[in-house]
């Protein structure tokens, strides 16, 4: 038998998980701008063959633009890079008017100054409850220097701070 878990109490209890902050982009030979969205479900899958997975909820009207580019880079946000996150999440048409961004050796949207980059090319997609799973082959990645990742936690966005040690 099937408990019946109310949704308020849900995410309640999953905000506690700390969650990094990802914007998937992609761009398409007929597009006139880059499309985007942010995800906080992104993870390592596989070392062999290298693969990565994420989530996006079915409703998600940015999530087929992304798909359709074939290719996406998955950039992970530093901290500082809220208004970045806010540009992503928005519904304006042209999400990236106002983000730094070059486009990467795959062909898609890299946004500057982000903790780290993985280009990907989309392998599978399950389905997940209200959400699709997707799978990607990594293609290239790299992370950056010194920068710190943007967290999700309790709905809100933060830095992620090395505890001090003593």
């Amino acid at each position: 038998m099937l408990s019946t878990i109310d949704q308020t109490h849900y995410r309640s209890v999953m905000g506690h998980l700390p969650t990094g902050v990802v914007a998937l982009s992609g761009i398409t030979p007929t597009a006139e701008y880059p499309c985007g969205l942010v995800v906080g479900t992104f993870q390592s899958l596989s070392l062999e063959p290298p693969l990565v997975s994420f989530s996006v909820a079915h409703t998600s009207t940015s999530w087929p633009k992304v798909r359709a580019a074939g290719r996406l880079c998955a950039s992970v946000l530093a901290d500082g890079q809220e208004s970045v996150c806010r540009a992503l999440s928005s519904k304006q048409p042209n999400k990236f008017a106002d983000i730094d961004w070059s486009l990467s050796e795959a062909g898609s949207p890299r946004i500057a100054g982000a903790h780290a980059w993985i280009d990907c090319e989309v392998t599978h997609e399950l389905d997940g409850g209200d959400h699709v799973i997707v799978i990607a082959r990594v293609l290239q990645m790299d992370a950056a220097g010194d920068s710190e990742p943007l967290v999700f936690h309790k709905g809100r966005l933060g830095g992620y701070r090395e505890p001090a040690v003593a």
